[in-house]
């Protein structure tokens, strides 16, 4: 095995180690409390229970599981993500509170038993509070001024919409409030910027998703590009011509002229490097046919060159991805990770925003970020 190949095993092998003992920590602690809450509680179906939700994420995608076991599980670690997330930030505070409290001479079971209470009282706060932001989307408006012409028009009303993730979690009833927040606005143009799918395709089929998501409808269309869940679920071709069904283009490197007026230009997410046989263009190449004289919209999932595309004559870059890490302090780590995480950047001529995500991935969860659909509202100088 090559350096490089046994460099990724072992980092792995510390990941899957680092996890496990994470969830052996908390096990443990709800052992001690459940040991002074519920004495006669098994410990063995305590175990097995954190066991099915710490892998039920990964175990639920086993393909010789009958359908319904396999959903049920994934729904369930999906929610266990956030659980234990939390769990780890806050416990080492409940195991020192109760160590700190024991010295200074509380009583030991009543002292487990009053953190263990405030901790889960904190777990459901959060999970309240980070339900509602996840389900109760927002309309985000930027006002953005590019100066070319666009057959004489003075503004557009864009709506960019990316990370639906749409699976077993999130559905028709968020598509749902999707349709009426759109239609309100009136868009020129609509975007999907890339997870639409939250990775297999079946409960996208399965729960005639289409038939709300086709109900978009925009004077100048309907375009998406790829996401990285999009390759994760394998799908790609049967979800490309799912949505040339709806009128919804998924270009790939590819760009169209909505009504001969300006450019949208749809690049391959960046998965596609490892994912697709065939690559994906640099953002020079990719618009290299391109009529320069009309406003470029880029469509890139994930939100990186940036350099790049400003200096290719990209005049507005939309992308989603990040979710603004989806709950905090997650936010913290993406902040570091992209150029741009959330929200809008101006480089030189170039507008870039990034979308917070109208669906989750994992537990239905925000904190920190919120569910939301962005409209541009977009001057265009060089007008009549």
């Amino acid at each position: 095995m090559r350096r490089g190949g046994l460099r990724a095993v072992l980092n792995f092998a510390l990941i899957i180690a680092a996890y496990l003992g994470l969830n052996f920590f908390i096990g443990w602690n709800a052992q001690t409390w459940l040991n002074v809450w519920l004495p006669g509680f098994p410990d063995a179906a305590l175990w097995t229970l954190l066991a099915l939700a710490a892998l039920g994420y990964l175990i639920g995608r086993l393909r010789f599981l009958p359908k319904p076991v396999g959903r049920g599980l994934k729904v369930f670690g999906a929610y266990y993500i956030g659980l234990f997330e939390y769990a780890v930030l806050l416990l080492p505070l409940a195991d020192l509170a109760v160590w700190l409290f024991y010295e200074a001479g509380s009583d030991y079971k009543h002292t487990v038993e009053t953190t263990g209470f405030i901790v889960a009282v904190l777990l459901l706060l959060l999970f309240a509070w980070g339900t509602w932001n996840a389900w109760t989307p927002i309309v985000r408006k930027y006002e953005l001024d590019v100066a070319k012409d666009v057959g004489g028009r003075r503004r557009m009303d864009i709506v960019l919409v990316s990370d639906l993730h749409l699976g077993n979690i999130v559905g028709n009833r968020h598509l749902d409030r999707l349709l009426p927040r759109v239609e309100k606005i009136k868009p020129d143009l609509i975007l999907l910027a890339g997870d639409v799918l939250d990775d297999v395709i079946e409960p996208f089929v399965r729960n005639r998703m289409a038939e709300r998501l086709g109900r978009l409808a925009a004077p100048l269309g309907v375009y998406a590009v790829l996401g990285n869940h999009e390759y994760y679920g394998g799908h790609i071709e049967e979800y490309v011509e799912r949505m040339k069904a709806l009128g919804f283009p998924v270009l790939r490197d590819e760009h169209a002229t909505p009504g001969g007026i300006l450019n949208v230009v749809g690049r391959k997410d960046k998965a596609a490097e490892s994912m697709d046989p065939n690559g994906r263009k640099p953002v020079a190449e990719l618009l290299a046919g391109v009529d320069r004289s009309l406003p470029i919209i880029l469509m890139d999932h994930q939100p990186y060159g940036y350099a790049a595309a400003e200096e290719a004559g990209v005049d507005i870059v939309v992308s989603g991805h990040t979710h603004r890490g989806q709950f905090a302090p997650n936010h913290w780590v993406t902040g570091r990770l992209f150029e741009l995480d959330w929200g809008y950047l101006r480089k030189g001529r170039m507008h870039a925003v990034v979308s917070s995500g109208y669906g989750t991935w994992g537990p239905p969860v925000r904190l920190a970020s919120r569910s939301e659909i962005v409209h541009l509202s977009v001057t265009f100088s060089g007008g009549a």
